[in-house]
């Protein structure tokens, strides 16, 4: 597994604000938990990274900074 944290640049929709916005994890089978921090905290599931870059990613208004 690696981690990841979610940057955003600019914030589309108002809700989540910038700079950090997630922490995650990228588990050994492809899948993905990410965890949002905030106001709104919540935990998704999704099936892949290109799942989470095409739903939060806003047209690289969000990048995905890996750390291990």
């Amino acid at each position: 597994m690696r981690t990841f944290v979610l940057k955003r640049l600019e914030d589309v929709s108002g809700i989540s604000g910038i700079g950090l916005v997630a922490e995650g994890i990228e588990w050994s089978n492809g899948k993905v938990s990410l965890c949002w921090l905030g106001t709104y905290q919540t935990i998704e599931q999704a099936d892949s990274m290109h799942v989470i870059e095409a739903t939060h990613g806003h047209g690289g208004k969000t990048v995905v900074e890996w750390v291990s």
